[in-house]
């Protein structure tokens, strides 16, 4: 399962990390609610774990702008605000489930499974197809029309943000965080230079699909074929 863990507290975020990829999760983090909320708004996660209080934006207008926005990945609010009338408002306000702080990780675990079993979207992203290429992401194999490729780690990561939201521009920031993590030391140039290795894997395999630069933005995975 994807989940995006926006929290602020950075040891919590990742002790929550760390069990929740032992239980085969792939969890990417955030510590900022505007950043959180580009992220969400992505709609590529199959789970939001939401703090309330956060810098920037609290989770309860993060939460907010992502439903009117029509984005209806289940989430799950996360904070130490546990009385009645603050339980009732986040879950008012969109949210599917809310937990209080402190709490176990094997009732966020329980949570998590309930919310699959209750919604049925939970799915394991290791296979995508889009136009005319698919890519398996156990193996990093990307097929084209010509042949196969095995990509490095780092293309075929990125290769599957790109595959998550085909012929939407996604803001370079929002890559660079899901990529190399929100925390990650990376200059913008290493981006660049992936962008550039991509383009020439997508060439390699045959593809009619290409890497367009949105400039001052991001970049977007592009079929001509899509109107």
């Amino acid at each position: 399962m994807r989940i995006l863990l926006v929290e602020d507290d950075k040891k919590l975020c990742e002790t929550l990390q760390f069990q929740l990829e032992k239980e085969h999760h792939q969890v990417d983090i955030c510590h900022d609610g505007r950043d959180g909320l580009d992220l969400f708004v992505q709609d590529a996660y199959d789970l939001v774990l939401l703090d309330r209080m956060l810098p920037t934006m609290n989770g309860l207008l993060v939460l907010q702008k992502a439903r009117k926005q029509g984005i209806s990945t289940p989430v799950i609010l996360i904070t130490a605000l546990g009385e009645l009338y603050d339980r009732v408002e986040g879950l008012d306000n969109g949210a599917d489930d809310y937990l209080v702080k402190p709490f176990a990780f094997e009732e966020l675990s329980a949570r998590i499974r309930s919310l699959g079993r209750r919604s049925g979207t939970f799915e394991e992203h290791d296979a995508f197809s889009y136009g005319d290429i698919s890519y398996t992401g156990d193996l990093r194999e990307l097929t084209g029309p010509k042949c196969s490729l095995m990509l490095s780690g780092r293309e075929g990561r990125l290769l599957e943000v790109f595959l998550q939201s085909p012929q939407s521009v996604l803001r370079r920031m929002v890559i660079l965080s899901r990529v190399w993590g929100a925390d990650a030391q990376v200059e913008e140039g290493n981006l660049d230079t992936y962008i550039h290795f991509l383009r020439k894997r997508l060439k390699q395999s045959g593809s009619r699909l290409s890497l367009k630069t949105i400039r001052g933005v991001g970049y977007m995975l592009e079929d001509p074929h899509v109107s």
